[in-house]
């Protein structure tokens, strides 16, 4: 994640909630979250991934005029190997998501997000050769400095392709 600001608006916080399914009121109803042991709205526990919509090169978003890779096997006709994803001649998936909520996201804040170095660690697997682990961690801060969450996302990536049986 290399977004510079990432400012938090109730509004972001809505329509997240409503990409997910989740009409909890604590996200959307301000009368009602006043209620709560929060004190107003909050953002849902993943909203942080929202964050890369403010990333203008986050790799997942289209490029007018490019190939993309997409979600499907070749919805582009771009191939694994002319893509960059996955390395080698394996391929890559996302295997792992978890976040530390030092306290509640809330409507005003400005986040940054700063990625650090985390683990990595390899596994013999049995159809793929070895699996390749690699972990990132990003912390995002409020306007004040302050840490608000902490992501650790794990990647992994074979050595080579499963073979299709």
């Amino acid at each position: 994640m290399a977004v510079k600001t990432f400012p938090v608006e109730a509004t972001h916080i809505l329509m997240f909630a409503r990409s997910v399914g989740d009409d909890n009121p604590v996200y959307a109803d301000a009368e009602y979250a006043k209620k709560t042991e929060a004190g107003g709205i909050i953002a849902p526990p993943t909203f942080a991934q929202a964050s890369a919509q403010f990333d203008p090169d986050y790799v997942l978003r289209p490029r007018p005029g490019k190939p993309w890779f997409g979600s499907g096997k070749n919805p582009s006709g771009v191939t694994r190997e002319s893509s960059g994803g996955g390395g080698g001649n394996g391929g890559g998936l996302h295997a792992e998501q978890h976040f530390e909520y030092h306290r509640h996201v809330k409507p005003g804040d400005v986040l940054t997000a700063t990625n650090l170095p985390g683990k990595t660690w390899e596994k013999e697997g049995r159809r793929s050769g070895k699996l390749i682990f690699s972990e990132t961690v990003t912390e995002y801060r409020d306007q004040n400095g302050e840490l608000v969450i902490t992501a650790r996302g794990v990647g992994v990536r074979t050595e080579r392709p499963v073979d299709q049986q």
